[in-house]
C-alpha cells in the first residue's frame, strides 16, 4: 500500500489496501496521491453524483486512456451516477468535410472514436445525447444545486457550476474526475473549502453600455488568471436575477475567464448565489482592484491576434456556439440572420455558418418552425465541438475560420469578431 498523508476512514483504507479489488485500489491510489499533492486533509463525499468529463474525442494517441478504460470495465466498475462528456469532434452530416479532411479526422486524429464512445457508455455515460460542454442546461438535466460537491472536468462547465450555481468543484483533469465519480469521493482542497472561495480581486465595471461577455470575461481572465474575481457594476446591465438569458451571458463570460485566464470561480455582486448572500464580505482583506471601462475593453479587443495570412480577407467558415448555445441564443441568432438578410436583400449568408448546441437543445429546436428558418439562411445546426473540429490542420489550411467565441479564438487560429461585426459580414451588410 502506498504511503499517504491525509486522514482516511477504515473503509477508504480497505479500498487502498486492495480489499475491494486491484483496479479500485489503483483508482483510490491515484485520487489519494493527487489529494496529497494539494495538501488535502481528507476525502469528502461527492454529494451530486452525476459527473461531467472533458475527454470526448477518440484520438489515436491516447492509448493509455483506452487501456485504463478497459481495466475499469473488466473490473465491473461504473460511475455512481450517470455522466455527461464534452461534445463529439466531428459531424459529417451538418459540418461538411472534403475527402482529405475526412482522411485526417478518421485515420490520423479520431481513429478510436467509435471504440472510445462504447467504453464511455459501458462506464456510465448518460445516453446518446450526453455529449455537450454545457451539461448544466435545464434541457440536459446535469445541473447540481448550491453547495453540492461535484466531480467535474471541462473549464467552462466547472466555472459555471462554481459561480452561477454555487456548487463546489475544482478544475481537474478528466480521468481524475472519472475516478472521483467511481469512488464517490474527492480530495478536499481548493474551491471545496469556503475560505478559498473568497475573492482576490474587486473588478469594477464602469462601462457606458452592456459589455460583451466574451470581451469582459477575457479582460478579467487575463488580469486575474487563476484568482477569484468579485465583479461590481455588472448587475446594472444584466440585472439581479438568474434568468435564462442572464445564464447564457454568464456562460459565455465564464468561458472567456477560464480560457483567457484560469478562473474557476467568480462572483457577480447582487446576482450570483454567494455574492447575494455574503456581499463584499467575500473580498479578502488584501484584495486588489481592477477598473474596466469602455477604453479598457477596446484595448483588450484590439490586442487579439489575427492569424490569417490575409487579414483583409472574408471568413469562409463560421462557428457560433463555443460553449454550446442556449435555446434562447439559438432562437436569437436565427432571428438576426433572417432579419439581416431581409434588410440587405440577400438570400443566403455570405459564409458557411454552423451554430452549435447541446443535442437536447438541438432536438427541441428542430421541432420548431425556427429550425426551417435557420436552414433557409444557409446555416446549419450541429452539436460538435468547434475546437476539436478546427484542430484538424487541413481544416485551418483550407478555411478562414471566424467566430464570436473567445474560447475558440484562444485555442485555435479562428479569428474573433464581435457579435454585430460577425452578423454584418454574414448578411452582407459590412461596409454599407
Amino acid at each position: 500500500m502506498i504511503d499517504y498523508k491525509m486522514e482516511l476512514t477504515p473503509e477508504q483504507i480497505d479500498i487502498l489496501s486492495g480489499k475491494q479489488g486491484e483496479t479500485l485500489q489503483k483508482v483510490m491510489e491515484t485520487v489519494v496521491l493527487f489529494g496529497d499533492i494539494f495538501g488535502a486533509k481528507r476525502l469528502v463525499p461527492v454529494t451530486y453524483k452525476d459527473a461531467h468529463l472533458v475527454t470526448s474525442f477518440g484520438l489515436g494517441v491516447l492509448k493509455p486512456l483506452y487501456a485504463t478504460m478497459d481495466q475499469l470495465i473488466e473490473a465491473g466498475l461504473k460511475t455512481q451516477g450517470k455522466f455527461t462528456v464534452d461534445p463529439r469532434p466531428i459531424d459529417y452530416e451538418n459540418v461538411k468535410c472534403n475527402i482529405l479532411e475526412k482522411f485526417v479526422f478518421n485515420k490520423k486524429m479520431y481513429s478510436e472514436q467509435a471504440k472510445y464512445e462504447d467504453q464511455l457508455h459501458k462506464i456510465g455515460l448518460k445516453d446518446k445525447n450526453g455529449f455537450t460542454c454545457t451539461c448544466y442546461y435545464k434541457e440536459v438535466g446535469n445541473r447540481p444545486a448550491k453547495g453540492d460537491v461535484l466531480t467535474w472536468a471541462e473549464s467552462s462547465a466547472v466555472v459555471f457550476a462554481n459561480s452561477v450555481l454555487g456548487a463546489k468543484c475544482n478544475r481537474n483533469s478528466g480521468m481524475l474526475e472519472l475516478f472521483g465519480a467511481i469512488l464517490g469521493l474527492v480530495p478536499e482542497f481548493g474551491f471545496l473549502i469556503d475560505e478559498n472561495r473568497k475573492a482576490h480581486w474587486k473588478v469594477i465595471v464602469k462601462t457606458t453600455k452592456k459589455p460583451l461577455p466574451q470581451i469582459l470575461g477575457s479582460a478579467i481572465g487575463m488580469k486575474c488568471m487563476e484568482d477569484v474575481p468579485y465583479v461590481v457594476g455588472l448587475d446594472q446591465w444584466i440585472g439581479t436575477e438568474l434568468t435564462d438569458d442572464v445564464e447564457g451571458y454568464l456562460k459565455d463570460f465564464g468561458a472567456a475567464t477560464a480560457s483567457n485566464g484560469a478562473v474557476g470561480l467568480y462572483h457577480i455582486e447582487n446576482l450570483t448565489p454567494e455574492a447575494k448572500e455574503q456581499g463584499e464580505t467575500l473580498l479578502r482583506a488584501d484584495y486588489k482592484e481592477y477598473i474596466i471601462d469602455d477604453a479598457e475593453l477596446e484595448r483588450v479587443y484590439l490586442n487579439y491576434p489575427i492569424m490569417w495570412k490575409d487579414t483583409s480577407a472574408k471568413p469562409q467558415l463560421v462557428f457560433i456556439g463555443c460553449p454550446h448555445l442556449t435555446y434562447n441564443q439559438l432562437c436569437d441568432w436565427t432571428d438576426k440572420f433572417v432579419a439581416g438578410l431581409k434588410s440587405t436583400g440577400k438570400k443566403k449568408l455570405t459564409a458557411r455558418t454552423v451554430l452549435t448546441t447541446t443535442p437536447d437543445v438541438a432536438d427541441k429546436f428542430r421541432a420548431t418552425a425556427k429550425y426551417q428558418e435557420l436552414l433557409s439562411t444557409g446555416a446549419t445546426l450541429s452539436s460538435i465541438c468547434p475546437l476539436m473540429y478546427t484542430n484538424n490542420p487541413i481544416c485551418m489550411m483550407l478555411h478562414r475560420v471566424a467566430t464570436n467565441s473567445n474560447k475558440l479564438r484562444t485555442y485555435s487560429k479562428a479569428r474573433y469578431y464581435k457579435d454585430d461585426e460577425l452578423l454584418n459580414i454574414l448578411v452582407g451588410k459590412e461596409g454599407k
